[in-house]
């Protein structure tokens, strides 16, 4: 049976609840910063071959992190696609930053 949801029926979020759903909202940046560092490295095996992984994954994972909390301000909700849109760029910029720009050194 479909519950109305207003006012008289909500229901408080719990600490782990409140968990769950911040792990949630950052997973797709936890998950494509590393991921697309590995496959950067592995494409650009010998230019990268000097810049470690984690130089590559760590800025990406916080480029993606702070555009999905940018995404969530500006538009109010989480998983709009101009949101993940906007996080694969980002995402694409630092690891060339990183890699080849000007943050090599």
């Amino acid at each position: 049976m479909f519950r109305a949801h207003g006012p008289a029926n909500r229901v408080s979020m719990g600490p782990i609840d409140a968990f769950w759903h911040i792990a949630n909202l950052f997973l797709p940046a936890l998950m494509l910063g590393p991921l697309s560092a590995g496959l950067a490295k592995l494409l650009w095996r010998k230019e990268l071959a000097a810049v470690p992984w984690k130089k590559l994954a760590v800025p990406a994972c916080a480029a993606c992190a702070a555009v999905i909390l940018a995404g969530l301000v500006i538009t109010g909700r989480d998983g709009r696609m101009a949101t993940y849109g906007a996080m694969v760029l980002a995402c694409a910029v630092t690891l060339w930053w990183q890699g080849f720009g000007p943050g090599r050194r």
